[in-house]
Formats: C-alpha cells, sequence, structure tokens
C-alpha cells in the first residue's frame, strides 16, 4: 500500500504533468509539475506541501482528505487520448488531477517518451484503484 505523499512526490518529478485543483464553487488552479521541484515534497502531520512557500508555486493537500487515485484514459477525439490520475475524497469527489501534457508531436503520433513515463507510474502504483495508506497521527501520550 502506498501513500499519497509517496505517490505526488513521484508525479512531481515528471516533466511535462500539470496538476489541476478545482473546487465546486468555480475556481481552477494549474500548476506545471516543474514549478513544484523547487522545495521538494514533504509531508507534516496530514498536511503533503508539493514546491517551496516561496517558489514560483507550491501546494498543501490534506492527506486525510484524498481517499483513492484513479488512472483515467479518456478518449477525446478519433485519434487523441487524454491521460491522467485523478484524485478523489471519501465521497468520489475530485479532489486534485495529475494530466500527462504533450503527449503526441505534430502528426498526432503518441511520443514514446511521455507514454513510457504515464506507463511508468501505472506499473509502479497498479492499474486499479489505488487506496492511499493514512499516515499515522503523532501519538499524544
Amino acid at each position: 500500500m502506498t501513500t499519497l505523499h509517496e505517490m505526488l512526490e513521484h508525479i512531481s518529478k515528471i516533466d511535462g504533468v500539470l496538476l489541476v485543483v478545482k473546487n465546486s464553487s468555480g475556481a481552477i488552479a494549474e500548476i506545471k509539475s516543474s514549478c513544484l521541484r523547487a522545495g521538494g515534497t514533504r509531508q507534516k502531520s496530514r498536511w503533503v506541501t508539493l514546491g517551496d512557500n516561496d517558489g514560483p508555486a507550491h501546494m498543501h493537500i490534506d492527506a486525510e482528505q484524498v481517499c483513492y487515485a484513479e488512472f483515467v484514459e479518456e478518449v477525446k477525439t478519433p485519434v487523441r487520448t487524454s491521460f491522467s490520475i485523478r484524485f478523489f475524497d471519501c465521497n468520489d469527489i475530485r479532489v486534485l488531477a495529475a494530466f500527462w501534457t504533450k503527449m503526441y508531436d505534430e502528426s498526432g503520433t503518441v511520443i514514446a517518451s511521455r507514454m513510457q513515463s504515464y506507463t511508468d507510474v501505472k506499473r509502479t502504483y497498479g492499474t486499479s484503484r489505488i487506496v492511499f495508506e493514512k499516515t499515522p497521527e503523532p501519538s499524544t501520550v
């Protein structure tokens, strides 16, 4: 079993991944993985932080609220498919998504190295629903 922190750390090191945070009130934030490398990925208590607080971008994700992730391959046109990992809360509401961008060259052919980066993550974590191991709360005794 894996943790949210482990998976996000892995994804944030891959070039060309767009992390998208969307809330129910109509706000969307999109951050390129390359902007989150400065400062790395760390977890303090229940919060996973990607990037440097003083850098070009960073995000904080409550690991207790993200219950599972799924790999999604969505056909957009007859010749193009979108590749992503979607992260959900326990009410099946999407909290975060990681989209692989620039998957195709000018002629519409899949770029092998881009597909390999997606396939590698999929192979590492499995192709079914990934249920995250929760980080134990520190003992107060």
